[in-house]
């Protein structure tokens, strides 16, 4: 549960029909460093600036209903100051068991029953609308995002044709001048001033309202566009539909609400960008209350080699003695979970009966024994024809659901994603989106959770090559740093790009050995995969044994080095012991750490994995090494070209 040690402060509070139209309010974070200064005029204009630097510069927001343009010639009738400073005890600590939220409010109140609510943090601002017009419904036919840049800023995209789009792209490098002739964009989108600072952009309390994307526009400008929200659907195979009527609004929702969060997380040092936590400061608490039985986890999973399992004396496949092979090697390794993907089940319309080669309720039983729950895949349209599966699977005992294939981010399928998650919740079962957009603070309230896909992950490598070490280098930085990310690590067969060849039967990744270690420290996920054949995993057994000893949550995050879009090192805390994971683009990188981070006096151990001497050229390559290490000592560590460095640091006793 959410624990506040400090109260809301407010202060300053002014009301009443003698506030003048118009005028300029300012706000500025509790450190003074971050200034959001608000004009208004005909419409709600806004500028941001950190340290006197501007980053944005006068622009503006307007909510567009069927008959009223909040935001257009506004019309002040009160305004509210005040300050949060509180520490939360966050469920699920994918970064920090206790978060500092503190920032300075601005609350300004309109003629038109609707307000705009400002908050400025020491790492960024955000703002968004509230409007109170009763319980009836009201049609919002679109949102304005404009987003003006004071000059040209360099920018990482994730650029789309389409609003029907899995989330799964490459970022793509331009500016916000030339950004004009891209595609939408998906968010989050990362932005750089060239001249010290960047900014994050992207949402939070995402729901009842439809995803955000953003377009490049004449003037060095960014406009927001949405997907409009789905009337009617028809049929389109088994796990989609066609959307055969559209409405002329982006959302139906009730008259009194506060609408999403627009969040500009910004940073003067790149590691911050990665430490900052604002999607989920700005989320609405846990909904679910108890959430005692949400256990996050490592989970095999067979759909990246396809079951093809060899050195055993049976036939492989999607069958029960594959399946119990997986389970075994569970168990082994204190991996609480497997995943059985597509092909689990007779049909993939069908979540009641499994595969005639399956006995999955035998499975299940085998699985107590060993101490390894089952999670099953679904598409989201079987999900969504079936609802009462969650209550079946829970009488099953299975532990939690991968559903697939939603592809879209319209309000419909927002609000998909709540009803599932919240049914799923009903029947203690967790769930991890696939085919998805990105966090958006939705799994705060609703902690069961555990992660979506909505990345260019590992199995994009299946025949294309797409997870390089390149791309996968913005990810603490742009995917990572707004919520959990299932990126599906673990490859044992590892190549640089140019010998890249992968095969479902033979599947390989970019990145060498020790960078697939060090993956499991700087990615964060409430269910973390190990994607690769336990053949490997038992041949490569030291490697396996320090994947597996990596937990998924923590009490401390501290990003020691990093550079968006090149390399980054991180150090987490479990309890008592120190992870650290570092990995590096396509170019070889040397780094100085400082130990300081332990405690002092004490002694310790490292366990580390790093590149080979030949590391540059055969990628599996490694080698392990131990020392003894202590606080404040700084050690050196060498990464290769697409290499990576993993260690573990444990107190002797």
């Amino acid at each position: 549960m959410t624990k506040v040690f400090f109260g809301i402060l407010l202060v300053c509070l002014y009301s009443g029909s003698a506030i003048a139209k118009g005028g300029i309010e300012e706000l500025t974070s509790p450190d003074n460093n971050i200034k959001v200064r608000i004009e208004l005029a005909d419409r709600i204009y806004y500028s941001v600036s950190a340290n006197n630097f501007l980053l944005l510069e006068k622009s503006y927001l307007e909510l567009r209903l069927k008959d009223q343009i909040l935001g257009e010639n506004p019309n002040l009738t009160q305004k509210k100051r005040s300050t949060i400073q509180e520490q939360i005890n966050r469920e699920i600590p994918l970064k920090n068991a206790v978060v500092d939220n503190h920032c300075n409010v601005l609350l300004l109140k309109f003629k038109g029953d609707y307000s705009v609510e400002f908050r400025a943090y020491n790492d960024g601002v955000a703002y968004r609308f509230i409007t109170n017009k009763g319980d009836k419904d009201i049609e919002v036919l679109d949102e304005a995002v404009h987003l003006q840049f004071p000059s040209t800023f360099d920018a990482v995209l994730s650029p789309t044709r389409s609003f029907k789009t899995s989330y799964e792209i490459s970022y793509v490098e331009s500016n916000t001048a030339d950004a004009e002739g891209l595609a939408k964009s998906t968010l989050p989108i990362l932005i750089d001033s060239k001249q010290r600072f960047k900014i994050l952009f992207s949402e939070a309390d995402l729901f009842d309202y439809p995803c955000l994307f953003m377009k490049g526009v004449e003037g060095n400008a960014m406009n927001s566009t949405f997907p409009k929200c789905p009337l009617e659907f028809g049929e389109d195979g088994d796990r989609s539909l066609k959307i055969i009527k559209e409405a002329n609004y982006i959302a139906k929702t009730t008259g009194s609400r506060r609408f999403p969060w627009r969040v500009f997380m910004i940073s003067s040092e790149d590691k911050q960008i990665f430490e900052n936590e604002m999607v989920f400061k700005l989320s609405r608490p846990n909904e679910l209350g108890n959430v005692d039985w949400i256990k996050p986890g490592q989970v095999s999973w067979e759909w990246w080699h396809d079951a093809r399992l060899y050195g055993v004396d049976f036939k492989s496949g999607y069958n029960l003695d594959s399946y119990k092979y997986y389970i075994d090697f569970a168990s082994d390794f204190g991996i609480p979970y497997i995943i059985m993907d597509e092909g689990w089940a007779k049909s993939t319309r069908d979540p009641y009966t499994p595969n005639p080669t399956i006995d999955l309720f035998k499975l299940i039983e085998y699985g107590k024994t060993k101490n390894v729950k089952i999670v099953l895949w679904l598409t989201w349209l079987t999900v969504e024809n079936n609802m009462d599966l969650f209550k079946t699977f829970s009488e099953w005992g299975i532990a939690g659901v991968k559903i697939d294939f939603m592809d879209r981010s319209d309000q419909w399928m927002v609000n998909y994603y709540e009803r599932v998650a919240r049914e799923a919740a009903k029947y203690h079962l967790f769930v991890d989106y696939h085919g998805s957009f990105k966090p958006a603070g939705m799994e705060r309230a609703l902690p069961n959770i555990l992660s979506y896909e909505g990345i260019v992950g590992m199995e994009q490598n299946i025949g294309g090559g797409r997870a390089t070490t390149k791309n996968n280098a913005y990810l603490p930085f742009i995917r990572n740093a707004v919520g959990p990310a299932d990126f599906t690590p673990g490859a044992m067969n590892s190549v640089h790009p140019e010998d890249y060849k992968s095969t479902r039967t033979n599947p390989v990744s970019i990145g060498t050995r020790a960078y697939q270690l060090a993956l499991y420290v700087t990615l964060e996920s409430g269910i973390q995969m190990l994607a690769d054949n336990p053949f490997y995993y038992y041949r490569e057994r030291e490697c396996t044994e320090f994947i597996t000893s990596v937990p998924v949550v923590w009490d401390e995050t501290r990003v020691l080095q990093a550079k968006a879009g090149e390399y980054i090192v991180v150090a987490r805390r479990s309890k008592d012991k120190w992870f650290i994971g570092a990995i590096t683009d396509t170019k070889e990188r040397s780094f100085k750490l400082n130990l300081d981070f332990l405690n002092e006096g004490a002694a310790y151990k490292m366990t580390a994995f790093q590149d080979g001497v030949n590391a540059n050229v055969q990628a599996m390559d490694y080698k392990k090494v131990t020392k003894n290490v202590s606080s404040g000592e700084t050690i050196e560590i060498d990464l290769a070209r697409d290499g990576g460095w993993a260690a573990v640091i444990e107190q002797v006793k």
